[in-house]
């Protein structure tokens, strides 16, 4: 495992927020995503935040370009649950937000998290999928909706949580998909989350490359036979296979 670090002056105050940011071979967006982050990372600001990229086995550069721009940069096999769950281990803030290495926060996101973890142990952003599809902003406020209803969030809606509840929990479930819908029903047993109206976006290339309404009859499908039972495991591989 290989970490970067800073040092703290005694002028300095500690992270008050981790974001935890899973990457594997992002290489091409990485430095765009991680740009904007970096006003929040002075620990002279009221709420200081420390940026802790996990890195699961790139084969391009997304690493070293990550380190100037982070706080730690972690190895960590591959595997979204694993990253995620290597970088909470090391984070040091109270609060942790997981976020995807292809979404951007909204303007004062960490100000709206800090007020939302005072009422709530959990929560997420309302999300904007960025794409070419003239479907994605209907695809985006179904997936809001529906978060809305079922209490469910999923990763790329920025799901931020208290770091005591995010252990008590047990973390993400280390399975290669739906970590994200089975980490919030154990977070569901102890409140419902802040749903946040500010919105993070998302890039919709996933919809683009496959076809809009194909990927959601596809993410419907998985997320139904997940809820009958069917491994997260035998999903993942359908998943592949779709793609």
């Amino acid at each position: 495992m290989q970490q970067e670090g800073r040092l703290l002056s005694s002028a300095d105050q500690p992270p008050r927020l981790s974001i935890v940011i899973p990457v594997l071979n992002e290489a091409t967006g990485i430095e765009a995503s991680l740009t904007p982050l970096q006003a929040l990372r002075d620990q002279r600001i009221a709420i200081p935040v420390e940026i802790i990229v996990v890195d699961g086995g790139s084969s391009d550069a997304s690493a070293h370009i990550a380190k100037p721009l982070a706080d730690r940069v972690l190895s960590s096999p591959a595997g979204r649950a694993l990253q995620m769950n290597l970088g909470a281990q090391h984070a040091t803030a109270p609060a942790l937000l997981f976020l995807h290495a292809d979404t951007h926060l909204p303007k004062n996101a960490v100000e709206q998290i800090t007020q939302a973890l005072n009422g709530h142990a959990w929560g997420r952003f309302d999300i904007e999928l960025a794409g070419r599809s003239g479907w994605l902003p209907v695809v985006s406020w179904m997936m809001n909706q529906r978060s809305r209803l079922t209490g469910i969030a999923t990763g790329d809606q920025g799901m931020f949580m208290r770091a005591s509840t995010f252990k008590a929990a047990g973390g993400f479930p280390e399975q290669p998909l739906m970590e994200d819908i089975e980490l919030s029903k154990r977070l569901k047993r102890v409140s419902r989350p802040a749903c946040l109206q500010a919105k993070v976006v998302s890039s919709g290339r996933r919809w683009d490359e496959v076809g809009a309404w194909k990927t959601i009859r596809l993410m419907w499908r998985l997320r139904y036979r997940y809820w009958r039972g069917v491994s997260a495991t035998q999903l993942a591989k359908e998943y592949r296979d779709a793609r």
